[in-house]
């Protein structure tokens, strides 16, 4: 369901369960999950990159798709949001009198699209899109489709655990998603003087 009304009660989920201090939410552009985020986490939200870069890109004559593709990645391709904003809004309008439908979605979803930007640079790669995750459930689909008909509930259960525990394991011995240390440029000091508490690398 893309109703507010079970985002809202799935955030809420994981928040008893111990989830705080979310900071940024990377998403397709659902209206009932974007209002679930804001009322229960309160953190920023980013629009799939990717998505959206597919909706432009629908607004313009495939001919032309390829030109207006390498036009829009230079926002993306700047230091700072700063600079990405400028060269965001001066690519609008040069696209305001040849496709006004696209200036049109540039303009209403420039803070979606940026928000990674205002993020630490070494994590703006695994900011901008939702691509990690969805390789995660192609891989627990194409482990399924394996399987085709599970006997009960509880077989599915096992088998997306395994898949999930495997990720997890690669995640944190191989491939760690975010580096510690960038990380910690997220954080700022509390008056309590808290701090991180990052599960211990594996031996």
């Amino acid at each position: 369901s893309e109703a507010e009304t079970f985002w809202s009660s799935f955030l809420k989920s994981l928040v008893k369960r111990g989830l705080k201090g979310v900071k940024l939410v990377v998403s397709d552009a659902h209206e009932g999950l974007k209002a679930a985020i804001a009322r229960v986490l309160g953190a920023t939200w980013q629009r799939c990159r990717v998505h959206w870069m597919r909706n432009a890109l629908a607004h313009v004559g495939k001919a032309q798709q390829s030109m207006a593709a390498a036009a829009l990645r230079q926002a993306f391709l700047q230091p700072d949001q700063a600079s990405a904003r400028q060269t965001w809004r001066h690519v609008a309008d040069q696209f305001r009198t040849r496709w006004p439908k696209l200036s049109a979605l540039m303009d209403d979803s420039e803070d979606d699209v940026l928000a990674y930007m205002s993020f630490p640079a070494p994590h703006r790669t695994k900011l901008h899109s939702t691509n990690t995750l969805e390789r995660l459930n192609k891989e627990v689909k194409r482990r399924a489709d394996v399987v085709g008909i599970f006997p009960s509930e509880a077989s599915i259960v096992r088998l997306i655990g395994a898949v999930l525990l495997e990720a997890n394991d690669e995640w944190q011995m191989q491939h760690r998603y975010m580096g510690v240390e960038a990380m910690a440029e997220m954080l700022s000091p509390t008056p309590t003087n808290e701090t991180l508490q990052l599960p211990p690398r594996p031996a």
